[in-house]
């Protein structure tokens, strides 16, 4: 599934070698160089994720989706995407080499630049990639930044990471953006959706987060989110649910200093324990993660 030896770093993950020479980090996509191998891949996940998505997706990612100039046939060019956003909520799509420092991500999204990988996964690494290239992050993140509130929430989160970083408390407020942004649940007329970039990119975790027996699935709240450790190698085991999408935009106003005074005092939690106070949707089995400790 891994492809630990082989696969290139890019960006922050490949040290002095993935640094660019601008200090934000962007550089040209270089949308005319990519292969035609790289479209293949971009439209193999493309369609594959397409077809799997309604039903599953929130309606705001679907009418993003439907707004954007993003189709099966090419990686996008991040110029065009650009265009429609920012007249849509005032972002653009910057490219950068992959992950890039905390201090230079929160300064894009506190000014609505989404940094996005501009490489895109080899033929080998579909179902797998330890670093976000051009499909999570374009085909994830970019329809729902096409959403004023996830717009606003976005900005909102940059800001608040520059202030997290002078203040210490930078991992509790990087659980927020995890548990939202990239791996988030809401509660739809139509039922559970998925509106976090991580799962709406992902084909296996697509399935997993919304109809396995395995995770939690608990109602979002602020301080049980912040001390809550996630997963960064495999499905998570407990997945955070908002009311609607509006929550978010209370969370962009909450005076975040005594939030992170509160959750200080208190113990960090691992990924798939539930608490008395839990508001519980789904009480998981544990069962995949069981299975996967017991394989190690």
């Amino acid at each position: 599934m891994k492809h630990p030896s082989t696969a290139p770093k890019h960006g922050l993950a490949a040290g002095d070698a993935g640094r660019p020479e601008r200090a934000d980090w962007t550089i040209d996509q270089g949308w005319e160089r990519y292969t035609q191998e790289e479209h293949a891949v971009w439209r193999f996940l493309f369609e594959r994720q397409s077809r799997l998505v309604p039903g599953r997706a929130c309606r705001e990612f679907e009418e993003g989706m439907r707004d954007l100039p993003i189709g099966a046939d090419q990686i996008p060019d991040f110029r065009r995407l650009s265009d429609v956003l920012s007249r849509r909520t005032g972002w653009q799509v910057v490219a950068v080499p992959g992950l890039v420092p905390d201090d230079v991500f929160f300064e894009h999204l506190a000014n609505r630049r989404f940094p996005a990988g501009q490489f895109i996964r080899r033929a080998d690494q579909l179902d797998y990639l330890e670093e976000p290239d051009v499909f999570h992050d374009v085909f994830g993140h970019v329809p729902m930044l096409m959403n004023p509130i996830l717009a606003d929430f976005v900005q909102a989160y940059g800001e608040g990471g520059l202030r997290a970083q002078r203040m210490g408390v930078l991992p509790n407020l990087a659980r927020v953006y995890w548990y939202t942004v990239e791996f988030g649940l809401v509660q739809q007329t139509e039922g559970l959706r998925i509106y976090g970039s991580g799962i709406i990119s992902s084909y296996a975790e697509s399935l997993f987060a919304l109809a396995d027996p395995s995770p939690n699935r608990v109602r979002f709240e602020l301080e049980r989110v912040m001390r809550t450790r996630y997963r960064i190698d495999d499905f998570q085991e407990t997945y955070f649910v908002l009311h609607d999408l509006e929550e978010l935009l209370e969370l962009a106003r909450v005076d975040f200093a005594p939030v992170y005074e509160r959750v200080r005092q208190q113990s960090e939690l691992e990924p798939g324990i539930l608490l008395p106070g839990d508001d519980i949707m789904t009480r998981g089995t544990g069962v995949y993660h069981a299975a996967r400790a017991e394989g190690n």
